[in-house]
């Protein structure tokens, strides 16, 4: 079983991988059909991988400070979002032609399958974008594409804002959440990845992947908010107990000292009612004269 889980792990590094690589082909591809482009020396595949990846922060506090602008142009500080429950912050750019979009759709659909924690009451998705020239038009059509698509939420404006800002701004969010990508030719090169942060701001788990699985986002929702979240935090807190995040896997599995604790903690449990129910049976007379003395 161990070799299978292996084999499944380092096939999906492998498929997200190869898909990473493919799209930075494309991007040098397209870079090379302008020689010597702006003056900068042609760079491989390879180089430009080695540049991008995330440094993973986990405890962090974002600068809540930043001013960025919104879909419709509106002015609006990154704090405005937080403090009402944890946030799914998804940096990306709003041009992209396949795989921010993908991204962005898969993140939707996987979401409106968490049960019992709702994106229209229990949490939000900020996602900001990483070109700092990024126009106001591109913003609203990405804005809009994403919001026709989320069905029965209220005001999908205040729930999933779509931001853009200058260069300081996109730097100094980047920066602090460890996230390092590249401009090759007129588009970017970076990684997939959601953050999950808690209602302060403070980055609490990394996600993986084009398409998130919909246990760990409940569960790292879940996390991010200590259990203070959705209709049941009794619930919520016996998920943290028999889950564990496995950084090596990039998710959440079983976490076995902990299922271990509680199936000694209930054979104990009914071992205790057992004898006692056995001893009861054996010792009638005893428990008939005990009532009569009283």
């Amino acid at each position: 079983m161990t070799n299978r889980r292996a084999q499944g792990g380092g096939g999906r590094a492998a498929g997200t991988s190869f898909r990473v690589f493919l799209l930075l082909a494309a991007f040098f591809l397209s870079f090379r059909a302008v020689p010597g482009a702006l003056g900068h020396v042609r760079e491989s595949p390879d180089e430009i991988l080695k540049q991008i990846g995330v440094d993973e922060r986990l405890g962090e506090q974002l600068p809540l400070d930043l001013l960025f602008k919104d879909a419709e142009g509106k002015t609006v500080r990154l704090g405005d979002y937080f403090g009402k429950g944890p946030v799914l912050l998804t940096l990306n750019y709003y041009t992209c032609p396949m795989l921010c979009p993908l991204t962005l759709r898969n993140l939707l659909s996987s979401v409106e399958g968490i049960g019992g924690i709702s994106l229209s009451r229990d949490f939000r998705i900020v996602t900001v974008s990483i070109d700092p020239d990024e126009k106001q038009d591109a913003a609203r059509a990405r804005a809009g594409e994403m919001h026709a698509m989320m069905k029965g939420i209220g005001e999908p404006g205040s729930r999933w804002p779509f931001l853009y800002g200058g260069r300081e701004e996109t730097g100094r969010l980047t920066a602090a959440a460890g996230f390092r990508y590249r401009k090759v030719g007129d588009e970017f090169a970076h990684p997939d990845v959601a953050l999950v942060l808690t209602p302060n701001g403070k980055i609490s788990r990394y996600l993986y992947g084009v398409q998130q699985e919909t246990r760990d986002l409940r569960l790292a929702l879940i996390e991010a908010a200590g259990g203070r979240i959705g209709k049941s935090t009794l619930v919520n807190r016996a998920l943290l107990f028999c889950f564990h995040y496995d950084p090596v896997e990039r998710k959440y599995a079983l976490y076995a000292r902990n299922i271990m604790k509680a199936g000694g903690i209930f054979t104990l449990v009914f071992l205790g009612v057992l004898y006692l129910a056995l001893w009861k049976r054996r010792n009638p007379r005893n428990l008939a004269g005990e009532s009569g003395d009283r």
